[in-house]
């Protein structure tokens, strides 16, 4: 299951992944508790293969910094909790991207950043990090 498929719905807590789209938006599962639920094209709805972090030269693709976060962590949960204070978490999010752009990330964005990387990891979706980015550099080639 890549980054494509899975979705962050504003008001509604967690990670969703898409089961079937429908005529009029999607039917979801929530990676949390598993249940079922119809979203419409109306709801404001963000694919995490499209988030990206502001850094101070460039924008990182979510994907990267999951990675990274990863990488730190060896597979594992996060040492820290989304619940961590603002410096711990501000703290953590700087030895994994030193050059995020503190002015524009705020603490609740790291927050989502390791909430959603424990999610990933609980439900084992962090193997398709690796294989994503073979796609962008096939379009590379055909330009």
């Amino acid at each position: 299951m890549s980054l494509d498929k899975i979705l962050s719905i504003s008001g509604k807590p967690g990670l969703y992944q898409i089961v079937t789209q429908t005529r009029t938006g999607a039917v979801v599962e929530s990676l949390i508790d598993k249940k079922r639920l119809t979203v419409g094209a109306h709801s404001n709805i963000s694919i995490l293969s499209e988030i990206a972090i502001y850094t101070l030269t460039e924008e990182v693709p979510l994907r990267e910094v999951l990675k990274k976060i990863k990488d730190k962590e060896n597979g594992k949960p996060t040492s820290i909790s989304h619940k961590d204070g603002k410096d711990t978490l501000e703290e953590y999010f700087f030895e994994v991207l030193p050059d995020y752009d503190e002015d524009r990330v705020y603490a609740s964005d790291i927050k989502k950043v390791v909430q959603w990387y424990n999610l990933l990891q609980t439900n084992d979706l962090l193997g398709d990090l690796e294989e994503e980015p073979t796609e962008e550099s096939d379009t590379s080639e055909e330009e």
